[in-house]
């Protein structure tokens, strides 16, 4: 597991999540703005769902900071907020935005640190968010215990992680596996091996839904939500780059992917309680 937890850290170093969406031609600096810009745009929902604008005044803990631009959304709305993730880079990019906004050092903390073995002590935090991150870590239920462990008594857990079954897992075993004759390989295991770093995990509603009450977490809401990548909206990877990948984006039957509606979305929103 540690050598999968390497591997995730070393994909993640290369590459700070969104930053894609905010390269210059030469692929050199990160335009800070144009990569917030970029995930509000692709993701309207995230500040409703974080509910930055409930968090003034409270201790908010991020896990996976990425290029910062939650983070940041955090400190404008008036939170204590404290971030870590478990990338140098991640890091770099997030206290490079903050100084740009402003924000002085003692606003926040900031670091490097495993979602699996938080270094903060019991009932620290009112929130403790999560976006897009815990499906990466090895031991995704240990995380969620950690997060649990350092929540206050009635605090909130938001979180992301990805679903099946999902059009993007469909998609992923299109590609990899039945266009590659591993047809017996699932959806799942196509996320897994393919989606973003190694080990990627998928998760059920029902599947959720019971780590989380094994964790001890009440009025828990679970639910699955149709995203960009599901409908192709995102801008390409390096690995999608060749001609024929550009014809699939052009011709994909969005509307008919629309229709199937949230209940194959990727995306799977959790809200909890400690």
């Amino acid at each position: 597991m540690e050598a999968l937890k390497t591997r995730v850290r070393d994909h993640w170093e290369k590459e700070v999540c969104g930053s894609r969406y905010a390269r210059s031609r030469a692929g050199q600096r990160v335009d800070l703005e144009a990569m917030a810009r970029e995930r509000y745009r692709l993701e309207p929902h995230i500040p409703n769902f974080a509910d930055f604008n409930g968090a003034n005044g409270k201790q908010v803990l991020e896990i996976g900071v990425g290029g910062g631009v939650d983070f940041s959304s955090w400190l404008k709305a008036g939170a204590r907020a404290t971030g870590i993730d478990l990338t140098e880079a991640g890091i770099q990019l997030t206290r490079r935005r903050i100084s740009e906004l402003g924000f002085p050092e003692d606003a926040y903390r900031l670091t490097t640190g495993d979602a699996e073995e938080l270094a903060f002590g019991d009932e620290s935090f009112d929130v403790v968010y999560s976006y897009g991150v815990l499906h990466h870590t090895p031991d995704t239920k240990k995380a969620f215990g950690e997060a649990g462990r350092v929540l206050k008594k009635g605090g909130d857990l938001k979180a992301m992680v990805y679903h099946a079954p999902s059009v993007t897992g469909w998609l992923l075993w299109l590609r990899y596996c039945l266009l590659t004759g591993k047809w017996f390989k699932t959806p799942r295991q196509a996320i897994y091996e393919q989606m973003e770093s190694h080990g990627t995990k998928a998760y059920t509603v029902p599947e959720m839904r019971l780590l989380l009450e094994e964790l001890g977490f009440v009025e828990i809401n679970v639910y699955a939500k149709l995203v960009f990548g599901d409908l192709l909206l995102n801008q390409r990877s390096e690995k999608y780059q060749s001609p024929i990948y550009r014809l699939i984006w052009a011709l994909y039957p969005r509307w008919l992917i629309r229709m199937l509606g949230d209940k194959y979305g990727f995306f799977l929103f959790i809200e909890a309680k400690k």
